[in-house]
């Protein structure tokens, strides 16, 4: 079977993540030969390639892939865009949604492309607070819109499973920009859409 140079990358990526989760098994005390564990290290690095795809995508261009100019300068809101991101304290998941809005100023996007940039950004080794900023930042670049209004609310397993072991808490993070930051009345209209 032929492979493209970039496949050929992956599988060499994969390979190498692989190693290094036989060396952790061995570490904690398993025996990697073990019939249930033989092919957890190539799982475990196809699944850390997979959350961490985000590396290899650009924001800015998917926003801009999908542009349009449109004469409506009225709030745009996506709102329980599930999102799945790992903490790169623990590289545990945490796991929640994002609501995202903006006011055009002349241009506006495809809707699923908000979707794909909370995604791409989701899909690196994260903490919840920088997460926020890098969504507003890239539809702010992108679009350059009246304003942008991120809120994310998630629930961590670094601080459910393990620490505090804490089940119920929920972080909620929020970036604001232009119109969301200067007026208190159009970030309180965005806060009451997404409850």
């Amino acid at each position: 079977m032929a492979y493209t140079k970039e496949e050929k990358y992956d599988l060499t990526v994969t390979g190498e993540i692989a190693g290094h989760v036989r060396a952790i098994l061995e570490l904690l005390g398993e025996d990697p030969e073990r019939e249930g564990l033989v092919k957890t290290p190539e799982r475990v690095a196809k699944a850390m390639q997979f959350l961490t795809k985000g590396y290899e995508e650009d924001g800015v261009e998917i926003i801009r892939s999908a542009m349009f100019e449109e004469d409506y300068s009225q709030m745009v809101l996506v709102k329980d865009i599930e999102l799945y991101s790992v903490c790169e304290h623990h590289m545990l998941p945490f796991i929640g949604k994002c609501h995202v809005a903006y006011i055009p100023n002349g241009r506006i996007t495809g809707l699923s492309k908000i979707a794909r940039v909370v995604e791409t950004f989701a899909r690196r080794l994260q903490v919840q607070e920088r997460l926020t900023v890098q969504i507003r930042d890239c539809i702010q670049e992108a679009l350059n819109p009246l304003g942008v209004a991120v809120v994310i609310e998630a629930n961590h397993t670094c601080m459910q499973i393990r620490g505090v072991e804490k089940s119920n808490a929920i972080t909620t993070t929020s970036a604001f920009s232009g119109a969301f930051l200067r007026s208190e009345k159009t970030r309180n209209e965005f806060l009451n859409l997404i409850k």
